[in-house]
């Protein structure tokens, strides 16, 4: 048996426990395939597609690969039934998602033999989505990128493996070959990676915005902040994000209503539902609306960097991993890479040591 034969790759039907998280904008198709074709696992990135879109998308991977892969999507979103029907009529292996879990839609896929696995940040959080029925959970501690906890992954980690009986996936400050066989000698059944995908040479990501996550070599430039909207995230800084937290509370409502704009053109949102958004949040101060309205908008930042290429205008989501890579290589070479020198560590636990044993 391989030493990389875990718990999760006998349930996803993966060659090695290295997963591709969903990315808003850069987990496509292309990306998916060539992860899958490594012998990973990709999630496909519905959340930022147009509901149209969704199908195709999924065909366009089964074109690209044979091998298993799974959706991710938010369970709050408009067409979150829909995925859901498009993830049982096409046989996807497994969803993840986050925010927003609903016990009937999780019931469904569940009973349809599609893995649900959300990515949490916090012990409590991976208890009530085991209790709602999640058959894994991936935690991602506060080294990873976009929205993410205040835990360091070594702490939440042992929490979790300590507290819940399914397989737990490690999110949060992994690239290579050492961050894997430390989170499978700790308990882990896997690792799962955005940023270290974000960059490889399979990316979508435009050369331009993908120079600046190679250039940064400074873990301090990769930093959390609230501005964007209430919430924890880490962004590599940039004159975008430098704007939102100088911004005044009635500049930052400014800024996310022409964000939202362009998402209300991007995604096809009705006006109703829009207003309804609007209406609900509009009993609160300036700075809760602003967060409300960039809740639903930001991921038109990220299309600015991720899809345009103009990384001084849109969100640079990342973990602080990015700091520690100087290089884009392809999906193949970075599996095949983080799975011999996995291998390599692991294997030298069970050879004798070295050192000859004390006498005294």
């Amino acid at each position: 048996m391989s030493l990389l034969d875990t718990d999760i790759t006998r349930l996803l039907g993966c060659r090695y426990p290295i997963i591709q998280t969903a990315m808003g904008w850069v987990a496509d198709a292309r990306l998916v395939a060539a992860t899958g074709n490594a012998g990973g696992f990709g999630f496909l990135a519905a959340a930022t597609l147009r509901p149209e879109a969704v199908e195709p998308e999924i065909l366009r991977v089964k074109a690209l690969s044979d091998a298993p892969f799974g959706i991710n999507f938010h369970l709050f979103q408009p067409n979150a039934d829909e995925i859901i029907g498009l993830a049982i009529k096409h046989g996807l292996k497994a969803v993840s998602y986050g925010r927003g879990p609903d016990k009937a839609q999780i019931k469904r896929l569940k009973d349809a033999g599609i893995l649900c696995i959300p990515t949490v940040g916090a012990l409590k959080h991976a208890q009530k989505a085991i209790a709602l029925g999640a058959d894994a959970v991936t935690i991602q501690g506060g080294e990873g990128g976009g929205h993410t906890g205040s835990v360091p992954t070594t702490i939440l980690l042992p929490q979790v493996l300590d507290a819940v009986k399914v397989p737990v996936l490690a999110a949060g400050g992994f690239h290579d070959g050492r961050g894997l066989a430390m989170a499978l000698a700790a308990g882990a059944a896997g690792i799962a990676m955005g940023t270290r995908f974000l960059m490889t040479s399979d990316s979508p990501v435009p050369a331009s915005t993908l120079q600046k996550y190679v250039t940064v070599d400074d873990v301090s430039r990769i930093e959390v902040s609230l501005a964007v909207d209430g919430m924890r995230h880490r962004l590599i800084r940039n004159p975008v994000l430098e704007k939102l937290e100088q911004a005044s509370p009635l500049g930052r409502l400014w800024l996310a209503i022409k964000s939202a704009h362009r998402f209300q053109n991007e995604t096809g949102m009705s006006n109703a539902h829009m207003l309804k958004t609007l209406l609900r949040a509009l009993k609160e101060d300036p700075a809760a609306l602003s967060q409300t309205v960039m809740a639903a908008s930001q991921p038109m930042l990220l299309q600015r960097s991720m899809v345009d290429g103009v990384p001084d205008e849109g969100l640079l989501a990342s973990g602080q991993v990015a700091a520690a890579i100087d290089e884009l290589v392809s999906c193949e070479a970075l599996i095949s890479g983080i799975a011999a020198q996995a291998e390599a560590l692991l294997s030298r636990f069970a050879q004798p040591s070295r050192y000859p044993e004390s006498k005294g």
